[in-house]
């Protein structure tokens, strides 16, 4: 049987924008740095899909491990295993 839908399936509302927000990317939001060890959460600018991470990790918090050329290793627990992500910077959000 053929595989049915890519990598965006059934993600309308998960990566989607609120009509407010569309437009040009922050470049803050863009070149933003962390430290190993900073806490982030997942959150997809879905207007760039570089360096995103897999939509069921949509929301979960991890830790910056390392940085990898422009992205960064991050470290999540998805059930009892960890997972290492590569995520480009505009798809994280520091969690405080």
């Amino acid at each position: 049987m053929k595989h049915h839908g890519g990598f965006r399936r059934k993600t309308r509302q998960k990566l989607s924008k609120h009509y407010k927000t569309k437009g040009k990317i922050s470049l803050r939001k863009f070149f933003q740095d962390f430290k190993e060890g900073d806490r982030v959460v997942l959150k997809a600018e879905p207007a760039y899909h570089k360096g995103m991470y897999y939509p069921r990790f949509h929301g979960n918090a991890g830790v910056i491990l390392a940085n990898q050329g422009k992205c960064y290793q991050v470290l999540i627990k998805d059930g009892n295993k960890d997972k290492l992500l590569i995520v480009h910077p505009v798809h994280l959000k520091r969690l405080e």
